[in-house]
């Protein structure tokens, strides 16, 4: 892919009181170097150090905002409201690119495709390295991924994901915690050219939802896997789910 034929990736930050985490995901972004990228940070109206930090690497943020906002979904969707690249990935606070050569390598795998993944690192609060997540989760990365494949749940995390902005819809707020996933499949429902760029794309720092939320999220999750794949195939999905939840060991 030439330089002057390369497209535009929109990277989207949304945060909120990450003071202690939003410097090593700008940094990541800023070191890129892939030269075509539009990078805009929706903040929700942090009153710790988040702003200055933004505000000390302004000259390499396209545009941001701080303001309160309705949740991490409704920040999602202001950010694809504001960006205006050929591609966009969410890359939140905490997340970060794997290494200064990721998004160069991600178009150089395959050109024009609607959609390019990658696996992601786990880390742990000190980035040191957990694992894949293909290898430590039940959710294996497919060799050729289609919206089928996310009948399980997440086959793939959405800080590892890039789409063409003109396929992407905006995140259903109704859900709080699960929009994510309706919104991979929903992209992957509109895309014809699907690319593994078979190499880690992103770092996520582990951590469990509370009890409370992690009920919240099987109650979202199976809303929407209804809704996409049937009342009838996803009972017995989710059957399967709860077996491989009880016995499989592995939580993510």
């Amino acid at each position: 892919m030439t330089q002057a034929h390369a497209p535009t990736l929109s990277i989207i930050t949304v945060c909120y009181q990450a003071g202690n985490l939003i410097k090593k995901t700008i940094q990541s972004v800023i070191r890129q170097t892939y030269p075509h990228i539009e990078y805009v940070i929706i903040d929700g109206g942090s009153t710790d150090e988040t702003i200055s930090l933004i505000q000390k690497y302004a000259a390499f943020i396209d545009r941001w905002v701080s303001e309160k906002d309705e949740g991490l979904y409704d920040a999602m969707n202001k950010g694809l409201r504001l960006a205006t690249g050929d591609y966009v990935m969410f890359l939140n606070a905490g997340d970060y690119l794997y290494d200064d050569h990721t998004i160069e390598n991600v178009f150089n795998t395959c050109k024009y495709a609607d959609v390019y993944y990658g696996d992601t690192l786990f880390v742990d609060e000190q980035d040191r390295p957990v694992g894949l997540r293909s290898e430590i989760t039940p959710h294996r990365l497919p060799a050729a991924l289609s919206w089928k494949d996310l009948k399980f749940g997440m086959t793939v995390s959405h800080q590892s994901f890039i789409v063409r902005k003109v396929l992407t819809p905006h995140f259903d707020t109704r859900y709080r915690i699960c929009a994510d996933i309706d919104w991979v499949i929903v992209c992957l429902k509109r895309s014809q050219t699907i690319c593994s760029t078979k190499a880690i794309i992103s770092c996520f720092r582990t951590g469990g939802l509370s009890k409370q939320r992690q009920k919240q999220a099987w109650r979202e999750r199976y809303r929407i896997l209804k809704k996409h794949y049937g009342v009838l195939p996803n009972i017995w999905h989710h059957v399967y789910i709860v077996w491989r939840y009880l016995f499989s060991g592995k939580r993510y």
